[in-house]
């Protein structure tokens, strides 16, 4: 009843023109019940009694029937779709903002294929729910309801000869609706898995290739669509045997009609032009059964994608403002780390173990260790990417699980080892950074970034397509644009995470260099994988399996003779 309720609700908005869509289906059903009646009359009477104008009339009102409900399937196609499309657009709207606001924690047990089917395939079959489902039990409904009336009237025991049928559908309906529900759920699964194989495949095609992975893939794909296929084959085994049961259901009216009516006429009960009615009348409830038989196989696939819907919406975000919390105000940027805990997950044990740091605003803080030691997961904490387990993170005194994540967010730069860069140009890209900035404010940003004599070289300037995660740009012009959002930001802290370690010499001089010049007069923290970027740092703090080992200068390092030594000759080995 609670999803039936939310269900409805994206109706709300366009009450009216549900109204409408309704009204237009009970006029149709009800003219629908007309044309047998004016049948039955004409055999009944003004034939035998050769009455020409009552005739006349009756011909014209059977015309004016036909050409009413022809506009009015006009209108519930058209109007019916449109309200359709509308409700979908709406879900479509709160599932995306709402997965704006779920945690880096979702993401990282989360396939984006997944999402994407929800996005598209789940939605657009809840869009035809969303038509359909109200208009056809009412035209339905309504139908049957009045056809029956009608014929009890004539005869009821020829209404109830006709209505033997009736439990038999019902009983065939509902035992084959929850299978087709429960199939059609497993379908959606599978058609997610091959789209998110899709995706992975188009996306990593250079890995692909250079590994020649390429029959690898392939049989990965396969194993997905073979899944696929053999859920959709039940679903079709199973909405094969729906039909072909239902449609015999159905069939049967007109065997008990005719033979109920042979009898009746046969003993005198009724006469041949209530049997011709009543048989009418039959083709009148048969068009909303097939509805209904329709109607049950759609419902049970939109059910089960309004339930994935839902449980994206249901989701809720592992980091949340507190009551009351206030925008983050940065003074001078000093940042504590307070006996900081943190695990991504219990099974794999603790990431970070009671680490405290201190970082004096405006200083240069560098953090090193060997490969999954930590550094990257310290540098997430601080904008709350993922939210520690014990201990404190506070900027200028402000714990930063008392102010807000966008204010928290909005005074901190992020430049990462791997830039991710939107299918656009260079200035939507930059815009990221600064909503409101002039080509001149990016091109000095770019400037600042080592970039501004490569864009101003290229035909289109800022408006350069930057390709499918900026697949058009090499590694290090990637990350100099990456730099020049960061420009246009302006944050007082930066966190700069291993953003060199994978470049060329040439394109690790031009970014340290534009990094210098960002990180005058802010907090910088640098993960660093390079040990040689990071000798003029402030402090260096080095981690070893989540704990800090040793802290000083690069020089005081080296005279220690200790972890940060060892790492800082192995860059030359």
């Amino acid at each position: 009843m609670n999803q039936l309720r939310r269900f409805f609700s994206y109706y709300k908005p366009y009450k009216a023109l549900f109204l409408f869509d309704m009204a237009i289906a009970i006029s149709s059903s009800i003219l629908a019940i007309f044309f047998p009646a004016l049948t039955r009359e004409l055999l009944k009477t003004w034939i035998p009694q050769q009455i020409w104008r009552s005739m006349i009339v009756c011909f014209a009102a059977m015309f004016v029937i036909y050409t009413c409900q022809a506009i009015f399937t006009y209108i519930r196609v058209r109007w019916g779709h449109y309200l359709g499309v509308n409700v979908e657009n709406d879900m479509r709207k709160d599932l995306f903002s709402h997965l704006q606001t779920l945690s880096f924690s979702y993401y990282d047990h989360t396939k984006t294929g997944h999402l994407m089917s929800r996005m598209t395939n789940d939605l657009f079959m809840i869009a035809e729910v969303a038509h359909h489902c109200p208009e056809d039990c009412i035209i339905s409904v309504a139908t049957i309801i009045g056809a029956y009336i009608v014929m009890f009237n004539y005869s009821v025991p020829m209404a109830l000869i006709s209505l033997i049928p009736m439990p038999f559908l019902i009983a065939w309906g509902i035992l084959f609706g929850g299978k087709q529900k429960r199939v059609a759920r497993e379908v959606r699964g599978h058609l997610a898995d091959v789209n998110s194989n899709i995706e992975n495949s188009v996306q990593g095609i250079r890995e692909v290739k250079s590994f020649t992975s390429e029959k690898y893939q392939g049989r990965r794909f396969d194993v997905s669509n073979e899944d696929l296929r053999n859920s959709k084959n039940r679903q079709y085994s199973i909405m094969a045997t729906y039909h072909g049961v239902m449609g015999w259901l159905r069939n049967l009216y007109y065997f008990t009609t005719v033979v109920g009516g042979a009898v009746l006429i046969y003993n005198g009960v009724i006469e041949s032009y209530d049997l011709v009615a009543f048989l009418l009348y039959v083709s009148v409830v048969l068009e909303p059964i097939d509805r209904l038989i329709n109607f049950v196989e759609q419902l049970s696939q939109g059910i089960a994608a309004f339930e994935r819907f839902t449980e994206i919406m249901d989701e809720k975000p592992m980091i949340q403002d507190k009551a009351g919390a206030k925008d983050l105000e940065v003074s001078s940027g000093d940042i504590q780390y307070k006996n900081v805990r943190f695990t991504y997950d219990t099974r794999d044990g603790e990431v970070i173990g009671d680490i405290s740091l201190d970082i004096k605003g405006g200083t240069t803080v560098a953090i090193v260790g060997d490969s999954g030691a930590g550094k990257s997961t310290i540098a997430s904490l601080l904008p709350r990417f993922y939210e520690i387990d014990d201990g404190s993170i506070a900027i200028d005194g402000q714990d930063i699980r008392d102010i807000t994540q966008s204010s928290l967010r909005r005074n901190i730069g992020f430049v990462q080892q791997s830039v991710f860069l939107f299918d656009a140009d260079i200035r939507e890209n930059l815009r990221y950074g600064n909503p409101d900035a002039t080509d001149e404010q990016m091109m000095q940003a770019l400037d600042a970034a080592n970039l501004g004599e490569f864009v101003r070289s290229l035909p289109d300037g800022l408006s350069t397509q930057v390709g499918e995660h900026g697949t058009r740009l090499s590694g290090g012009q990637k990350q100099r644009i990456s730099i020049a959002r960061v420009f246009l930001k302006n944050p007082p802290i930066l966190i700069f995470d291993e953003a060199t370690s994978s470049l060329d010499n040439e394109s690790e001089r031009l970014i340290q260099d534009a990094f210098d010049r960002l990180s005058v007069g802010r907090t910088s923290i640098v993960i660093a994988h390079r040990l040689t970027t990071i000798k003029n740092a402030d402090k260096i703090i080095v981690i070893d399996k989540g704990k800090v080992i040793e802290t000083g200068t690069h020089d005081q390092l080296l005279q220690q003779n200790g972890h940060y030594a060892r790492l800082y000759r192995g860059d030359f080995n």
